[in-house]
């Protein structure tokens, strides 16, 4: 048996580029979906490895899995239920997207990898922290003294 530790070159840095951890991304998150030019509010629905989407009265339902490697969350989502085969009937082939994960708190945001041939992105509002806390604005500076002629 060949040794794979060998064959494969060491990562710089202080990340492992070998090591995948599943990534959890589950939870229900409302926002906005854009798919394209369209961007419509939505409610994404994530057990496990199933996947609910939500929009108005459309119902999207699928397969999600989620890994992350070195801080980068690599998502694959098939949309649709597997297929079903009916003899004599063909159902279109199911969707996959390649996309990327970013979640923080509560937040989650999904987008499309380069060369994912559809553009698709959702923003949850998450936010549901303390707000910002702003600066004070400095105070003008007094106007110069007049000058007398």
């Amino acid at each position: 048996m060949a040794d794979t530790a060998a064959a494969t070159p060491p990562g710089t840095g202080r990340c492992d580029r070998n090591k995948q951890e599943p990534a959890d991304l589950s939870g229900t998150y409302t926002g906005k979906l854009q798919h394209g030019d369209d961007v419509r509010d939505a409610t994404l629905t994530i057990s496990g490895n199933s996947l609910t989407m939500t929009s108005g009265s459309d119902t999207h339902t699928g397969r999600i899995t989620a890994v992350t490697t070195c801080g980068y969350t690599a998502v694959t989502i098939m949309m649709g239920d597997g297929g079903t085969s009916e003899p004599g009937k063909t159902s279109p082939p199911n969707k996959v997207m390649s996309l990327r994960a970013k979640k923080v708190g509560d937040s989650l945001t999904l987008m499309s990898v380069p060369g994912e041939p559809d553009k698709v992105m959702f923003t949850s509002g998450g936010g549901a922290g303390r707000p910002r806390r702003q600066r004070p604005r400095r105070p003008a500076p007094p106007p110069p003294p007049p000058t007398q002629q």
